[in-house]
């Protein structure tokens, strides 16, 4: 029986047949009562039957509730729903991988969210460790000696424990550790033998309250008043506004603190929105990298905070070149916390006067109620307006299509493809942009814009993915959990059918070498024959719209997605745009 109710859940319940109550328990009873406990209330999943144990205690003894499943049908899905679903939240939900299998399809997924610094509990599974009670063939190539070391170098703490208390405190401690700022996933590998294993009577389970994460460490007062004193007397500040909360509170403090400082301030495209961008003091379009005008400002401050800045280093280094940094810096992140050998997402190490080891929402009241208030006007370098759209469908021409038909509607951006502009549309609110995916691979984009919808269901906001046709195609069965869940989201694809970012990589390659430009399509088209995107969507239970292939069409196609989107359905429009990039105005 596969009973549907949607009358008390969030999103549709696949609701389970009532299961006999009991006096005996299982080690998973022991692990989905915790879940419960730590107030995760998904878990994204494909089914597997290293955790049948688990999957059976969240059906059977929770009744598929708090948490509730949310089945996928790809393990990055699971993990990238996760990921979107933090994003707006700055909360946790779980992903569930079925043994080393299914740990290896989520790993780009993990690593994403290791670089954005989402916190996701990932929960996975092995084959029995008693080699004796291992099924031929199976249970032997399912089950790995370190499975936890396949992602060890970008999660933040793994485990395996070997008993159900030990699982219990170990899903307390990565519950802890994975939303303690700096914030990412956590794993916890459930062997099968301690989920399938006969416990009797339910044992007391702790508190998670008397473990709950941290709150923000503060700055010392000697290393504000040294900040205030700096930005105060500084001929021409400037802010780096990088990775922060989705707070109202904190949005309104570093507006505040801009203010007072009569600062320009800089946000970057990767990031989720962090200063409202058609502000006076909002210095340059968001970009992932900075402008001519911005590289003039920056190498012009005499004074720069970064707020967490995303590779602080690098974006000095694009204005100050090989020069010294003339700047007094200052910067605001923990980071540092994070640091490790394995990889290099800690970017090069910038040169910092004054280092506050805390989050930026913990810093910036503090320097705002500290510095003395600047009359001196920035001096701002505005880039040329905006080019018109060409008579094509185009990245100008959705985003001018979508600015009309969201004029009335809260929208939560959670992706936009290379190319676009980020002046082509504004940002006033900490949902209007949550970001990009942290690790810049290709196929997060849709599963993000699904885990930004689960967030965001029941609100007037609407979760909207501007995706490229690279990035759909990979990503796109997450299409498939949004139709089954009624979770509202709109996805454009942005489909030049090709991966075009490469195809400029080769162009450039074949010129620096002197071989011929016009080569350089082979290998990267995806055409002949086209993918009906849209028909993909329908075919899974969604609205698809397109191929829209007239500009006079964009208006109409974007409107039609926004209603679809509002009435609680899944859409993806198939907008045949013209290849080309527009990054700067």
């Amino acid at each position: 029986m596969n009973a549907i109710d949607n009358t008390t859940s969030a999103i549709v319940h696949d609701k389970p047949v009532p299961s006999r109550p009991g006096e005996s328990f299982w080690g998973s009873d022991a692990v989905a009562l915790m879940l419960r406990e730590l107030d995760i209330p998904y878990i994204a999943l494909v089914p597997g039957a290293s955790y049948r144990g688990l999957h059976d205690s969240i059906v059977n003894l929770l009744g598929n509730r708090s948490p509730q499943m949310v089945l996928c049908v790809h393990e990055e899905t699971a993990v990238g729903i996760s990921h979107g679903y933090a994003k707006v939240t700055d909360k946790m939900m779980a992903s569930g991988l079925h043994a080393n299998i299914g740990m290896m399809r989520a790993i780009m997924s993990v690593y994403n969210a290791w670089c954005d610094r989402a916190p996701i509990l990932i929960l996975g599974a092995t084959g029995p460790w008693d080699a004796t009670q291992r099924r031929p063939w199976i249970d032997w190539i399912h089950t790995t000696a370190d499975q936890g070391g396949l992602i060890r170098n970008f999660t933040k703490w793994d485990n395996q424990p070997g008993s159900p208390g030990a699982a219990v405190e170990a899903l307390m401690r990565a519950s802890q550790i994975a939303q303690t700022a700096p914030k990412g996933p956590t794993y916890i590998n459930l062997e099968v033998g301690m989920q399938e294993g006969k416990i009797g009577p339910m044992p007391t389970l702790p508190d998670p309250k008397r473990n709950a994460p941290p709150k923000s460490p503060q700055p010392s007062a000697e290393l504000v008043a040294e900040a205030a004193r700096l930005l105060s007397n500084a001929k021409n500040p400037v802010i780096l506004a990088g990775r922060c909360s989705r707070s109202v509170a904190g949005w309104n403090a570093r507006v505040a603190l801009a203010e007072k400082l009569n600062a320009p301030v800089f946000t970057f495209v990767k990031l989720a929105a962090a200063f409202p961008t058609d502000h006076r003091l909002h210095a340059a379009p968001p970009g992932s990298y900075l402008t001519d005008e911005g590289r003039a400002m920056v190498r012009e401050a005499d004074v720069v905070l970064s707020l967490d800045a995303l590779d602080l280093s690098g974006t000095l280094k694009q204005a100050f070149g090989d020069k010294p940094i003339t700047a007094k810096v200052i910067q605001v992140s923990c980071d540092q916390h994070n640091h490790r050998g394995g990889g290099a997402d800690h970017f090069g190490l910038p040169p910092m006067d004054v280092f506050m080891l805390c989050e930026t929402d913990a810093a910036v009241p503090l320097l705002l109620e500290a510095v003395t208030a600047r009359t001196t006007p920035p001096n701002i370098r505005k880039a040329p307006a905006l080019p018109a759209p060409p008579n094509a469908v185009s990245l100008r021409g959705v985003a001018q299509a979508l600015e009309v038909a969201t004029k009335d509607v809260e929208v939560c951006y959670t992706r936009f493809p290379l190319g676009w502009n980020g002046a082509y549309t504004h940002f006033r609110h900490p949902l209007d942009y949550i970001g990009h995916d942290g690790g810049a691979g290709v196929g997060s984009g849709p599963p993000m814009t699904v885990g930004a919808g689960l967030a965001l269901k029941g609100s007037k906001r609407i979760a909207v993915g501007v995706c490229g046709d690279g990035d759909f195609l990979m990503g796109n069965t997450a299409i498939w959990t949004a139709a089954h869940y009624k979770i509202p989201c709109l996805i454009i694809v942005c489909n030049n059918r090709s991966f075009y970012n490469d195809e400029r990589h080769q162009g450039r390659m074949a010129a620096n070498r002197g071989r011929p430009e016009e080569n350089r399509w082979i290998g990267q088209r995806i055409d002949d024959p086209p993918v009906d995107i849209a028909a993909m969507a329908r075919s899974q239970g969604a609205v698809g719209i397109g191929p829209v292939e007239k500009p006079e069409d964009v208006l109409a196609a974007v409107r039609q997605g926004i209603a679809a989107a509002r009435e609680g359905k899944a859409c993806v429009i198939d907008m045949r745009v013209l290849p080309g990039y527009d990054t700067r105005a």
